[in-house]
């Protein structure tokens, strides 16, 4: 049996799951659920679509279309809303009973199974920052609202959340800073049944890599620009339709490119790393690619896109170290070793409460972080914060994790190995997500 078939078993049996519970009527997800039951029982796994979709505008939109900004009532609580909240449970229950179990194999396959990524945008993974207008969902934009649901999917596994979560990245750009015209044509497929597959490409393959500090350059040329260079650890970027590519224009800064899967000159290679792999990561070869000048992205756009890229980023961190929490406190208080069960020795004690402490601090760091983005206030520090906070906790809680099993730690049969080498992750990501 394939990967992709056993993954199509494990994501028909979450949608078993996920389709018993009430939040599906609420948020009015039954029926796009029960569509995809009964297509992939009908036509078995779908093949891939790389390069063949086509996008264009059906129609001209006057203006950008944009959702509307959350109202704030000058609070400071972070408390879901009712919407949130069943975001969070529909999510929740995707990750726990569809990604965790597909986990382990597409770890070892550096893969996604295309069933569970289907089943992932037919929850709307893919749309929500999509404007109502151009079929969206949401009727706010909401980082705070990402940040929950990237948690959630995290928690059931980082690596599958990063594949689920990557066409996001460029939908939730181009409803941000996407002109009439690139949103006219971009933006519906994101909220159809099929949507692209994308990716946002930062991260470039130099050490120390300063994301405000290109190698890959943008050269004007005629009406558009020559784009050359390389991007590293771009998730599903063998299968993407879309790039939106980082590259530094000369004498303007790094900018934001929209490049079409096929343009001549883009190529890939797989690039799996330590941690991630079921994201399917690789490397961008960008070769004299030639894009018009309507590609580039709103200027001024990049430096929100980082940090929101890194919020997303910490997001990731909180969803993966609540995983090893939930993982490390039954098994500390099943495991018995001389008559008892570990977790009644003073130090496994401490260390799991610290553990819960520094996931707290997280956590709340990156919804402070969110909440500020979605008031319109500036939140580059609070992004700092949170990104120090997560990266240096969220890598101690993987290793403490590890720690706690002791050999159980260090195989496979736990899946506390994969998630400390994800949680490593958050320290040299940039790009990918954006919240």
């Amino acid at each position: 049996m394939t990967v992709a078939e056993r993954g199509m078993g494990l994501g028909l049996r979450a949608v078993a799951t996920v389709a018993g519970s009430p939040v599906l009527d609420r948020l009015g997800m039954r029926r796009p659920v029960e569509r995809l039951v009964y297509r992939a029982t009908r036509d078995g796994a779908r093949t891939a679509t790389t390069a063949a979709r086509a996008f264009t505008a059906a129609r001209r939109l006057a203006a950008p279309a944009r959702q509307r900004k959350v109202r704030s009532a000058g609070l400071f609580d972070l408390t879901p809303t009712d919407e949130q909240a069943m975001l969070q449970e529909a999510f929740g229950a995707f990750g726990r009973t569809a990604l965790r179990p597909a986990a382990s194999a597409a770890d070892a396959a550096c893969a996604a199974p295309p069933e569970l990524l289907a089943l992932a945008q037919e929850l709307g993974a893919s749309m929500l920052g999509v404007p109502e207008e151009l079929g969206g969902a949401m009727e706010e934009r909401s980082a705070v609202t990402t940040v929950l649901v990237a948690e959630q999917l995290a928690a059931g596994d980082p690596g599958l959340a990063v594949a689920v979560l990557a066409p996001a990245a460029v939908s939730g750009a181009l409803s941000l800073w996407g002109d009439a015209d690139q949103q006219a044509r971009y933006l519906p497929p994101f909220a159809e049944d099929d949507p692209p597959a994308a990716a946002l490409a930062i991260l470039e393959p130099q050490p120390l890599f300063d994301p405000y500090t290109l190698q890959a350059t943008a050269t004007p040329s005629g009406d558009g620009f020559v784009l050359r260079g390389e991007k590293a650890l771009v998730p599903r970027a063998a299968d993407a339709e879309l790039l939106l590519v980082a590259a530094d224009v000369a004498g303007d800064g790094p900018a934001l490119f929209l490049v079409e899967a096929g343009a001549e000159g883009l190529a890939t290679t797989p690039e799996p790393a330590m941690g991630l792999r079921a994201a399917a990561t690789a490397r961008v070869h960008l070769h004299d690619v030639a894009v018009p000048a309507s590609a580039r992205l709103a200027p001024g756009a990049y430096a929100d896109v980082v940090r929101r890229a890194r919020l997303a980023w910490c997001a990731i961190a909180v969803g993966g170290a609540q995983a090893v929490l939930d993982y490390v406190i039954p098994y500390v208080n099943e495991r018995r070793a001389f008559g008892e069960p570990i977790a009644n020795r003073q130090a496994v004690a401490f260390a799991v409460a610290d553990i819960s402490i520094e996931l707290e601090g997280m956590r709340l760091a990156t919804l402070r972080a969110a909440a500020r983005a979605d008031q319109g206030k500036d939140f580059a520090r609070e992004v700092a914060i949170a990104r120090r906070l997560c990266t240096e906790h969220g890598t101690a809680i993987g290793s403490q994790g590890v720690q706690l099993l002791g050999g159980h730690g260090y195989v496979k049969e736990h899946p506390v190995e994969r998630w400390y080498r994800d949680l490593r992750t958050t320290g040299v990501a940039e790009g990918a997500l954006l919240a």
